[in-house]
């Protein structure tokens, strides 16, 4: 685009004294540059210009029939667009649309503004305050209903074929039923894949947080193109792991080693607490998984009479304890914790905050799919990829690790 000569931009800007002036002399702009572009599409439409005369003795199959006036909301208030007519009303513009009253855009930031938790009453006076611009709340609720085609089809879209990691968890939202308002579980699945990209593969509501609900999660996974997981990683739910193995009985299952670390201190008295911790820590912290047997025999040669139940924890779920040595440091650091789901899990909290209670099921999933939609904006690449996947080959083979995502 080339520079405008600056005695003109001088010209322009000779009556602006404060920001708002220079947003009204873009709104003012602006609205010149629409109307002038929506004359130019009526030009290419009936294939002659305004103001050009028909050759002698031939008639026009079709004319201008004068213009519509209507009002555009924007990100720079409100502009008087005038749409051009054509007299058998063929014309069909594509900058402003008809029936088209926002700018595109608006919709974006009003969807953005809801998935960071706000109701519609707190953005329709955030719109105002920004943009000068008045949107009724049930224009914006109207907005916001229209991302639900695209959160369904986001819910049932195809996935991959192979994501080397997953990390399951849930949390809480409240939900009316039944005029109750009851605790459903939001059961989020987060995923690594071939590239190393973060992706979340779907969000279902339940009543409860149950392997036996996780089971048909994972079924539905299945059926949507996932035919392997090499680990997956979880808190330490009662027949996750199982669950897990019915559908896909290749996967580790590794269990979250904060998590059982909480789970252990639950038995112990704050006096304890430290020491114990730091016995925990050695078992976790090992460089091998003989090395932390050892440790583990070891806590329970110290604590081991006063708090047998920590012990018992750790020795009924050493299998799902141990998967995650078998790998180098940098995935250790990835799958020994369910960290990752937790800051997703963070973010969706701090995004549906505002609204302590949806009004029904449909409603919460639209909030967390804006929500999961904004978070990972800020994903990137997981750290180390590549020398991950090279384990992985080691690890499982070229039947299961494809040597073109290498």
């Amino acid at each position: 685009m080339e520079r405008l000569d600056p005695k003109l931009m001088d010209d322009l800007l000779s009556d602006c004294k404060t920001p708002a002036d220079v947003k009204n002399l873009y709104s003012q702009l602006l609205q010149r540059m629409i109307n002038r572009s929506l004359e130019a599409e009526l030009d290419v439409h009936l294939n002659y210009d305004k103001g050009e005369r028909s050759e002698a003795g031939q008639r026009r199959s079709n004319t201008r029939n004068g213009k519509g006036n209507k009002t555009i909301k924007g990100e720079f208030g409100e502009l008087q667009v005038e749409t051009p007519r054509d007299r058998d009303g063929s014309f069909e513009p594509k900058l402003i649309q008809k029936r088209q009253i926002r700018l595109a855009g608006m919709e974006e930031h009003i969807l953005t503004l809801y998935a960071k938790g706000m109701t519609t009453r707190d953005i329709e006076d955030t719109i105002k305050r920004l943009y000068g611009v008045d949107i009724s709340h049930t224009l914006i609720a109207e907005v916001t209903e229209a991302v639900q085609g695209e959160a369904k089809a986001w819910q049932t879209r195809a996935l991959d074929n192979i994501y080397p990691i997953v990390w399951l968890d849930g949390i809480v939202v409240k939900v009316q039923q039944d005029k109750q308002v009851i605790n459903k579980s939001a059961h989020v699945v987060l995923a690594v894949n071939l590239r190393g990209e973060k992706d979340v593969l779907g969000i279902w509501l339940a009543e409860n947080e149950g392997a036996k609900f996780w089971l048909s999660v994972l079924t539905e996974l299945r059926h949507r193109g996932v035919q392997d997981i090499y680990v997956a990683c979880m808190d330490g739910l009662n027949g996750l792991p199982e669950a897990v193995n019915a559908v896909f009985p290749k996967t580790l299952t590794q269990l979250c080693m904060v998590h059982m670390v909480r789970a252990s201190l639950r038995y112990v008295t704050a006096k304890d607490t430290k020491g114990v911790v730091a016995a925990l820590k050695r078992i976790y912290q090992s460089s091998t998984a003989e090395e932390a047997e050892h440790e583990l025999e070891a806590l329970d040669t110290e604590w081991g009479n006063k708090y047998k139940a920590v012990v018992r924890l750790w020795r009924g779920n050493w299998a799902n304890v141990i998967p995650f040595f078998q790998f180098q440091p940098e995935i250790r650091k990835v799958i020994y914790t369910t960290n990752a789901i937790e800051s997703l899990n963070m973010s969706l909290r701090k995004f549906t905050r505002n609204r302590r209670i949806f009004p029904n099921d449909s409603s919460a999933l639209k909030s967390l799919y804006l929500a999961v939609r904004e978070a990972s904006q800020k994903w990137s690449v997981i750290h180390h990829w590549k020398p991950a996947l090279q384990t992985f080959l080691l690890m499982f083979g070229e039947e299961r690790v494809p040597l073109s995502a290498l």
